[in-house]
């Protein structure tokens, strides 16, 4: 299996679910101390179903343990427990050869993803990248109550990397949309955004927006993995009705 597929489309509007994957390489498998379920734990089970809504679509198929994507270069591979959630990644470090077959998939990833933004902003004159994660609310363990909503809306926004001011009318037109379908999506209550949407901010200010969408793992048991398809269902169709308002702001804002 490749490491990520592109899947474009006509539309300034990129979908990408960049932790998505479970896939591991046979040198990183032989290596890697956790088990599956452990993993899925951490991952982003079914985001690229989420993250599915008739735009171009970026899957990544690779595991976050193998590398991760939204993480700076220099820590795209998790080398101690502080950086992986207090986990035990390897049974005895990772194989430097292992952590260059990583980083080769992570510059991969970022020429190509360059490229299609180019050719999306070159299309339309601007690229709207929506970067589709989850988290974990019952960190407690299985049996323990659920993180306090107050502290974990059902979808996190996060726009710390980008000209708040700026591309104000597509977030808020994102949010609204949200809003109306049921959801307490807030800003930055979690997550400000990683590594991924602060690269394109850099190397596309004004042109490309990023905006980091973290949903709570409502739809899924993140112990068992076991999906609530109907809830998947749901935070689809309302990702696909916050994109199109999203759209439209930012071809407004654009002058298209």
């Amino acid at each position: 299996m490749e490491s990520f597929s592109i899947i474009e489309c006509p539309s300034p509007v990129i979908a990408t679910a960049i932790h998505a994957g479970h896939a591991l390489r046979s040198d990183t498998a032989t290596q890697i101390a956790l088990a599956d379920s452990e993993r899925t734990r951490e991952e982003d089970p079914v985001t690229e179903r989420i993250a599915d809504i008739g735009h171009a679509l970026v899957v990544v198929h690779s595991s976050r343990f193998e590398v991760d994507l939204n993480r700076p270069r220099d820590s795209a591979v998790y080398r101690t427990p502080d950086q992986a959630w207090g986990l035990e990644v390897w049974h005895s470090g990772c194989a430097e050869e292992t952590v260059a077959a990583s980083l080769d998939i992570y510059d991969r990833f970022y020429r190509e993803m360059h490229a299609l933004i180019t050719r999306t902003i070159a299309a339309y004159g601007y690229a709207l990248v929506l970067d589709i994660h989850s988290y974990n609310h019952r960190r407690g363990g299985p049996d323990a109550p659920v993180d306090d909503p107050g502290l974990n809306p059902d979808v996190n926004l996060g726009t710390g990397t980008l000209d708040r001011v700026f591309w104000a009318p597509v977030i808020d037109s994102f949010a609204a949309s949200l809003a109306g379908d049921g959801y307490d999506a807030r800003e930055n209550v979690k997550f400000r955004g990683g590594q991924f949407p602060r690269w394109i901010h850099e190397e596309f200010p004004g042109s490309a927006m990023a905006l980091a969408v973290e949903f709570k793992k409502a739809f899924m048991d993140e112990w068992t993995a076991k999906i609530d398809e109907s809830a998947v269902q749901r935070a689809n169709g309302a990702l696909r009705r916050a994109a199109s308002a999203a759209q439209t702001a930012a071809q407004e804002l654009q002058g298209t």
